[in-house]
């Protein structure tokens, strides 16, 4: 029940309106929110994702017998906390690890990494598509 509605019914209660006028106090309140069906309503919120979710079936079992499922759950926590903590490693040292990660094939500069990134990340993974060249593979990424 509502914080305005208890209002309501406690004036009734203490003869401070009629029924009549409570009535019509309730039926002006209900008026005034918005149905919760309707498509104007708000829509919820979707709950924080808590997990990255990385999912791979093929039928070649990658090379082997059979077929293959790779089915990866990383704490996006995890993620997070690894962002928080790049920004404590000196300017020199983060240098030096972007510059092996080019060598590797990794171009990724780790002094633009913020937290404010993976929230971003994180919120455009539910439009993210991943295509596969295989006929027979399907892969799957999304945040739970």
């Amino acid at each position: 029940m509502s914080e305005q509605r208890r209002q309501i019914l406690q004036m009734l209660a203490d003869g401070k309106i009629t029924a009549d006028e409570a009535e019509r106090l309730i039926t002006a309140l209900e008026r005034n929110q918005p149905d919760p069906s309707s498509p104007d309503a708000e829509p919820q919120q979707k709950p924080r994702p808590k997990y990255l979710r990385v999912v791979v079936d093929s039928a070649d079992n990658f090379g082997g017998d059979g077929p293959g499922r790779v089915n990866v759950r990383v704490p996006l926590q995890l993620l997070r906390a690894g962002v928080r903590l790049a920004s404590l490693i000196p300017p020199q040292a983060l240098s030096q690890a972007n510059d092996e990660l080019t060598k590797s094939g990794v171009p990724i500069d780790l002094t633009q990494l913020k937290p404010q990134h993976i929230e971003e990340l994180i919120e455009h993974l539910d439009e993210m598509t991943v295509d596969v060249d295989q006929p027979d593979a399907k892969v799957q990424v999304f945040c739970e």
